[in-house]
């Protein structure tokens, strides 16, 4: 008799509140947190900063050399690259 009653409550308060107290772990797990809110503004600052930075580095290279972008598209255009190691990179792959 003096089992019986530690195991009927450990199984009608213990269990539900044990389950009930991981289910809402789980839910709060699954959000942001302020911390990680502004780590992604953070990131989404730097972001938009290198992407400013690429497009001024683009005006650039447009104002000084107006066919930049076929030459990094065809490096072998420009002399600068050895074809014979394009053909060894293309038999290798």
């Amino acid at each position: 008799m003096g089992s019986e009653i530690i195991i009927i409550p450990a199984i009608f308060i213990g269990l539900p509140w044990l389950i009930l107290h991981y289910i809402t772990r789980w839910k709060t797990a699954a959000t942001l947190t302020g911390d990680d809110e502004r780590l992604i503004e953070d990131l989404y600052d730097l972001s938009r900063r290198v992407e400013d930075r690429l497009n001024t580095v683009e005006r650039i290279l447009a104002a000084d050399a107006p066919n930049w972008r076929a030459l990094a598209a065809d490096p072998l255009s420009t002399g600068l690259e050895d074809r014979s190691d394009n053909e060894n990179l293309r038999r290798i792959k």
